[in-house]
């Protein structure tokens, strides 16, 4: 792991968690286990409407925390429609420690690595159903409030999961733009590092 990263992750600890974040997340980590004990494949698919900033930082910090613990779980992410990335979200996983190397230019794909012998973790915008992503068997994870409401059924998925966070979108183009998207990429990834490591609690 990056250094930078490792600091980071060290804080996630001191991030408090309401009751209700904390039983949703319990919800995470105890699918995550059966699967595992019942020896099938970990899939989880992080659900936002425009897959640009909530579900893709999702993605990226599930995938860093299962690498991190050694859990083999593949992390996806996806959308109601396709847009991009969002950039703003990029440089807040980049002001974490991520090393990110990006392709194209209307939706491009990125390539972010967590340490430097690592796979790289790749991200573009895509809809929930693409074919990168699993089919069936896999935890759909809804990240935002209008994905929530408006996809009430997702085929395929075995668990659906309203794990919603507030959307930095609202704060583009203000002084605090930054501060908000950080912030918000920091609480993904706090919540989802307390979910892996409960699994990882539990088969220690």
């Amino acid at each position: 792991m990056f250094p930078k990263i490792q600091s980071v992750i060290d804080t996630f600890s001191r991030h408090a968690l309401s009751a209700e974040r904390e039983e949703m997340l319990s919800q995470l980590a105890e699918y995550i286990l059966k699967k595992l004990q019942h020896g099938e494949k970990v899939a989880l698919n992080f659900i936002c409407t425009h897959n640009s900033r909530r579900s893709q930082l999702a993605q990226v910090w599930a995938q860093t925390a299962a690498n991190y613990f050694d859990i083999p779980a593949l992390c996806y992410s996806g959308g109601v429609e396709v847009t991009a990335f969002n950039e703003r979200a990029v440089i807040a996983l980049e002001s974490s420690g991520f090393q990110i190397s990006k392709e194209g230019s209307v939706n491009p794909t990125y390539s972010i690595y967590s340490s430097a012998n690592s796979k790289p973790i790749l991200t573009f915008s895509k809809t929930y159903d693409d074919k990168n992503n699993p089919q069936t068997g896999f935890a759909a994870i809804m990240t935002c409030d209008h994905a929530d409401e408006n996809c009430p059924f997702i085929p395929g998925a075995d668990l659906r999961l309203p794990l919603r966070y507030l959307d930095p979108k609202a704060f583009d183009d203000t002084p605090v733009e930054t501060e908000k998207y950080l912030e918000r990429s920091l609480q993904i990834g706090a919540e989802l590092f307390f979910a892996f490591s409960k699994v990882h609690q539990a088969i220690d």
